[in-house]
């Protein structure tokens, strides 16, 4: 088993969990500054879009710097040949791991028979894992998934996942039909211990689901005995997850400006401004005047406005 930069860290571990449009190279900066994790990963990024000529477009979400790392490429194929080529180009990259997505409920993704319909074809979903070793051989692989697809799968799905003997098992505590709707279940992650103790020992378990703060986490680690946490909404507006410092409003506020400006910098010209507004709610909440503020926010079209709009309001 390939352990690379995993042997090193404590646990329990803190993680930023991959969501898309999400966490790009902007936003893991400004975490990287502010309150950083023990583990960045990508947005997820289609294997099957790096093997073909729209490459150029989708390297922009495999962007990453020096303060990010250690970080984990998140792909997701449902071709093994494009999963060897594009584990090969993560290494080349200088990517420190590879995670396969095979949780994901996005219809568009399922239909390619990857993320969450994994769940419904394990011995494809143990070719995926294979494909991503042989094609990146210096670099450790995990997985992220839930628990079943519709119901608890844990025996018969998760057991399949462990037998390939990934360095790393994320677990999202739901099945794909729940999606978020329902609180995620940290009961389950027990079994999850229990299995990965009799098939694989050596596999890292981390829990995902609801988690609140960094207290929450940490509490959730010592209740349930997992070896990392990985915390995804929890994180939205809060760059300071990852640290003890509570941010007064202005610090939250000029985090905001700093994050709109290295949006605009770094991936301004493949992406809509569009998607940095939807962090503009989770900065902007819970004060005097928050609505109002936020609405100004949403007319913005560009960092230097978002700025002057800040500015006004601090005054």
């Amino acid at each position: 088993m390939n352990y690379g930069f995993w042997k090193k860290l404590k646990k329990p571990f803190f993680v930023l969990a991959p969501m898309a449009d999400v966490t790009d190279a902007s936003f893991r900066k400004i975490i990287a500054k502010y309150g950083k994790p023990d583990i960045f990963w990508t947005e997820f990024v289609s294997a099957d879009g790096l093997c073909s000529p729209g490459r150029k477009i989708l390297l922009h979400n495999l962007k990453f710097s020096k303060s990010e790392k250690p970080i984990v490429a998140q792909l997701f194929s449902s071709n093994p040949d494009k999963m060897k080529e594009a584990a090969a180009l993560c290494q080349k990259l200088g990517f420190d791991g590879i995670d396969i997505n095979m949780g994901c409920p996005d219809r568009s993704i399922e239909k390619q028979g990857a993320g969450a319909a994994m769940i419904k074809d394990p011995q494809k979903a143990r070719e995926m894992i294979r494909a991503a070793k042989e094609g990146a051989p210096k670099l450790p692989i995990s997985v992220k998934t839930r628990i079943g697809y519709s119901k608890n799968e844990i025996d018969s799905w998760i057991s399949e996942i462990l037998k390939e003997g990934v360095i790393a098992l994320t677990i999202h505590c739901r099945t794909r039909k729940e999606m978020s709707l329902v609180p995620a279940r940290w009961e389950h992650i027990r079994e999850v211990i229990a299995l990965r103790n009799k098939i694989s020992p050596k596999t890292l378990i981390i829990g995902n689901g609801d988690v609140k703060d960094l207290k929450d986490a940490k509490d959730k680690a010592r209740e349930f005995g997992v070896d990392g946490v990985m915390i995804g909404r929890g994180i939205f507006g809060n760059p300071w997850f990852f640290s003890d410092h509570v941010p007064t409003l202005e610090e939250k506020l000029k985090a905001l400006m700093e994050h709109a400006k290295l949006y605009e910098k770094i991936l301004g010209g493949v992406k809509s401004f569009a998607h940095m507004k939807k962090h503009f709610k989770s900065y902007v909440h819970g004060f005097d005047n928050a609505k109002d503020l936020r609405i100004e926010l949403m007319n913005t079209k560009n960092a230097r406005e978002v700025e002057s709009v800040i500015k006004r309001f601090l005054k």
